[in-house]
């Protein structure tokens, strides 16, 4: 119970009090710090409340003397007690808390300033019980006197004219005072100005004022936070900078993170917009407009004709991919935040809604249900990749915000940063867009991405199924020539910047011919009945194929795989050195390993190609390492450690083996555990730190025991999602590496970690 502003004299706060102000309550006392009007205000905590009840039941009067003293530094000298205002003061906006509660008359008495029946009484009651119910009983100790250090605030009634206004104008972000919304700006008194720039510069925040107008001086009554969107957030932060209210370092501190994407990518701008017509998960921030289409081909055809399209189909695979680069979006109805659509479509910067379970899809009438809607071929959708709303018609979209502002932010946030930041690409295009984000490398390029196109993928199939070491000796061949070109240009695009390439780790199901079509067309090409094509891929199918024939198991069994990879790295190296300055710096890794000896035993073969190579001896470096995505590697790790150079950690693949979930079936059933809280937050967008990320940090103190110089990085989807990025900066890695358009989030999270540790 304390003076915030009391109505004679200046505030003195304890450090105690002053750690308590929060919301309204700093805001207060900010501006009568700085020697401006304030109508008289004092502050109760919840602790404070339920003591003086508890007394008043006890029949005790200590605490209500100093409650009666607080609430008499609300009267100025010579007058009589004014009527009062209560109103919450939360850190931050909680749905639900209690409105001002105005005009209550001043207690008659002492006993009266505590009854909870009485006018004062019941609205302080109700204030605190609009901030939630209580803690469950396990509950931790801290989140117990969080609540109990809730605060309430009584104050004086104002004598002069009310007027409300914004502090910044919401649109760009510059200093105001603004009208509010469907208001026009008031006449303000002239010390309006000093008290705009202390709200702002202590809150941080576009900030709705509440003055009273008393013999020509604006008094400050109080404020709230209004929402704007992260443009004119960010342009504030940078202006803020400019003026010496704050340094670059704070500028990155109390940036919200989570705001960036709203500058990469388009938004819905309709406020007013109708309810979707359907919804799933948005697992590909932004929102996009388009005619629906049905197949890779047709939106193919629809961009040549210059036009904008949504893809609408059950599931994405390797074959879609050129219709996924025509398209504007992405509707799926499998798979969830690393579906092969997700991550296609982060990597290209389009949105997607995913697990769209009751999606149904008629190719042959040309029609599909969404929802409770059926919708044609041709008819326009807009789709929410944030949200994972889906929208009948075009709506407007704001277009994004990306300017020198945000290059500012970001390159303060570069000054206080220690964990580089690489991504996740294998194309030029996405790699150019990493480094126009600020990537510091490529941390994880899947070679196997590089097979997505007409010819590339025949000759990666001609590969997969092969009978016989000749056929593959055939196969291989072709595929040598487009490495090698596409490693060349990529390490070009890098110049110097370390670059990851992962051996082929093909799920063999993800790159086999599916629908009967494209069963007879591959049958084709490769000069094959469909008898005998048939069999071999019955021959090939796998019961769980994501834990079979893939990643290092590969290449040991089909050694000339591996063989066939290093000599086209080794060639795009050569012609990349031949044509820059720069040396080339390659990193391979080994995906899927479980143990030492499958390390080891690859690593052996990539240096009896790799390590005569001349480029090696003109300044090219090489590096091998292992990508750690099962659980026994991770509890291995001080023996992989001995033969590495780097470990980097796969968290998708990782997060479905430790915790035996299907990553792409996992949607059918989270929603039932969160709503149920048996889950906090679904384990394929934020690491799982109590198991998945303490499996990581066994593997990081075991590798490091052994060899103190690994490189330790993250290359998992996590590594561009802010609560995961925060826990990885306490790990002590290397390096993070996301999709191209999550490059700026990382950047900006870790800076912010590494300042606040």
């Amino acid at each position: 119970m304390f003076a915030i502003v009391p109505a004679q004299g200046k505030p003195s706060l304890s450090r105690a009090q002053a750690r308590l102000l929060a919301g309204k309550a700093k805001w207060l006392h900010a501006v009568a710090e700085a020697g401006l009007d304030v109508v008289p205000t004092i502050a109760i905590t919840r602790a404070a409340w339920d003591a003086l009840q508890s007394e008043r039941k006890a029949g005790s009067d200590a605490l209500r003397k100093v409650w009666v003293t607080t609430l008499f530094k609300l009267v100025s000298p010579g007058s009589r007690p004014p009527e009062l205002v209560v109103r919450t003061s939360a850190p931050h906006y909680i749905t639900g808390l209690s409105p001002a509660r105005t005009d209550i008359p001043a207690p008659a008495n002492a006993l009266e300033a505590v009854d909870p029946r009485g006018a004062l009484g019941k609205a302080i009651t109700a204030a605190f019980a609009s901030y939630g119910p209580e803690p469950a009983g396990w509950a931790a100790e801290a989140e117990r006197e969080m609540r109990d250090n809730q605060v309430v605030i009584v104050q004086a009634t104002a004598t002069g004219k009310l007027e409300r206004f914004v502090t910044r104008n919401t649109a760009s972000g510059r200093l105001g005072p603004v009208a509010m919304p469907g208001e026009s700006l008031p006449d303000l008194p002239p010390n309006t100005t000093d008290l705009i720039r202390v709200v702002d510069a202590v809150s941080g925040q576009h900030m709705a004022c509440l003055i009273a107008i008393e013999a020509g001086r604006a008094v400050f009554l109080s404020a709230r936070p209004v929402q704007v969107s992260a443009g004119a957030q960010l342009e504030a932060s940078v202006e803020r900078v400019d003026a010496k209210v704050w340094t670059p370092g704070e500028a990155v501190q109390r940036f919200n993170p989570a705001q960036l994407p709203q500058l990469l990518h388009p938004r819905l701008t309709d406020q007013d917009r109708a309810a979707p017509i359907a919804s799933g998960l948005g697992v590909s921030p932004g929102a996009a407009s388009g005619e629906v289409v049905f197949t890779a081909d047709d939106a193919a055809r629809c961009k040549a004709r210059g036009r904008h399209c949504i893809l609408v189909v059950m599931e994405t695979g390797p074959g879609d991919i050129e219709g996924m680069k025509a398209a504007t979006g992405f509707v799926t109805a499998r798979g969830g935040m690393t579906s092969h659509a997700a991550v296609v479509a982060r990597i290209t910067g389009k949105p997607c809604v995913a697990g769209l379970r009751n999606l149904q899809i008629d190719i042959e009438n040309g029609v599909c249900k969404l929802g409770d809607r059926i919708v044609s071929a041709g008819e326009r959708i807009t789709i929410d990749g944030s949200e994972g709303a889906i929208y009948a018609g075009a709506l407007p979209l704001s277009r994004p915000h990306i300017g020198g502002a945000l290059s500012r932010l970001l390159d303060w946030a570069d000054d206080s940063r220690t964990i580089s930041v690489r991504t996740n690409a294998e194309t030029i295009e996405a790699a150019r867009t990493a480094l126009s984000f600020g990537a510091e490398g490529i941390g994880l390029a899947r070679s196997e991405h590089m097979f997505f196109s007409g010819d590339r993928m025949r000759a990666l199939r001609r590969l997969i199924l092969s009978e016989n070491e000749e056929d593959r000796a055939t196969a291989l061949e072709g595929l040598v020539d487009y490495q090698a070109a596409d490693y060349a240009a990529l390490f070009q695009t890098m110049q110097n910047k370390p670059v990851t390439v992962r051996l082929f780790d093909p799920p063999l199901h993800e790159f086999l011919p599916r629908s009967e079509d494209d069963i007879e067309d591959t049958a084709q090409a490769l000069g094959l009945s469909l008898k005998a094509l048939k069999a071999r891929l019955q021959r090939l199918d796998e019961v769980n194929p994501m834990l079979g024939h893939r990643g290092v198991r590969l290449v040991i069994t089909y050694p000339e795989i591996l063989a066939m990879q290093i000599r086209a790295l080794v060639a795009g190296v050569e012609a990349a050195m031949d044509n820059q300055d720069l040396p080339v710096n390659l990193e391979i890794m080994v995906p899927f390993v479980t143990s030492a000896r499958e390390v080891a035993w690859v690593k052996q073969r990539i240096m009896d190609i790799a390590a005569n190579a001349p480029v090696f001896r003109r300044g090219a470096n090489l590096a091998i390492g292992a990508m750690i995505e099962l659980p026994r590697a991770c509890l291995r790790a001080g023996d992989i450690a001995r033969d590495v150079d780097f470990i980097s950690f796969g968290t998708n693949d990782l997060t479905q083996t430790t915790y035996g979930i299907s990553r792409d079936d996992a949607p059918a059933f989270l929603a039932t555990y969160h709503r149920r809280a048996l889950y906090d937050v679904d384990p394929f967008v934020t690491i799982d730190q109590r198991g998945v990320g303490e499996l990581i940090r066994i593997a990081i103190e075991r590798g490091r025991a052994v060899n103190p110089h690994l490189k330790v990085g993250i290359c998992g989807e996590h590594a561009g999602e802010t609560n995961s990025l925060r826990f990885f900066a306490g790990l002590e890695v290397d390096y993070v590496s996301c999709s191209p358009y999550r490059v700026p989030v990382a950047r900006m999270v870790l800076a912010q970690a590494d300042a606040s540790n």
